[in-house]
């Protein structure tokens, strides 16, 4: 009697377990295309439903994934209302193409109200008259001025030489302090005596 118990207890998980072994690993390649214009529908996402993995679509609608008979695949895309495709327990082979239609999605918009100037000399007026504000115009005047763009100039590097002359320096003084602080001119003496000596000879209130 106990044994009977048992096996009418295990009935229910040994008939889940053979709907389980009856999936079959299936990989599904296609692409996503408009339902108007069959044009290919770029970046779209193809999930399993259940388990949220899935991946997406190249810019020409090309997909391809990996599930298994019987699973849900969901088709997504910005613009377009979401499709599902269930993959059939019954195929055979482990390779199937599926060219999914995507439908366009409709939104309603506000309503627009647009006003209107009782005359067309108003309108003059006001569009003439309108303080537009020029902070744009002000910054792009100030950074093209002549003097900021000497200053630039002046601080610019002679060009390829200049630039590998600079680089070679750096990986120079990179390599001489390896394994070491590199000095601090701030507790330097040599350095503070050249800063005392240039303010005594007044270099620093020379004008450029």
């Amino acid at each position: 009697m106990k044994k009977l118990i048992c096996l009418l207890a295990l009935l229910p998980i040994l008939g889940l377990s053979q709907k389980e072994t009856n999936k079959k690993i299936v990989q599904i390649t296609g692409i996503t295309v408009s339902s108007d214009s069959l044009r290919p529908v770029p970046f779209a996402s193809i999930l399993i439903k259940g388990n949220y993995t899935g991946t997406l679509s190249d810019y020409s609608g090309f997909y391809s994934i990996v599930a298994n008979s019987g699973d849900t695949l969901i088709f997504t895309s910005l613009g377009y209302k979401n499709m599902e495709y269930i993959i059939p327990d019954s195929l055979q082979d482990q390779q199937y193409s599926l060219i999914q239609i995507m439908d366009r999605d409709t939104f309603l918009l506000s309503t627009a109200v647009i006003d209107i100037w009782p005359s067309y000399e108003q309108f003059k007026q006001a569009f003439i008259n309108k303080d537009i504000p020029n902070s744009e115009l002000a910054r792009a005047e100030k950074n093209l001025s002549k003097d900021i763009l000497h200053k630039q100039a002046v601080n610019l590097n002679l060009g390829a030489a200049g630039n590998h002359k600079r680089l070679n320096e750096r990986q120079k003084a990179k390599l001489y302090y390896s394994g070491q602080l590199p000095p601090n001119n701030l507790l330097n003496p040599l350095a503070w005596a050249k800063l005392i000596k240039a303010w005594q000879n007044g270099d620093f209130d020379k004008e450029d």
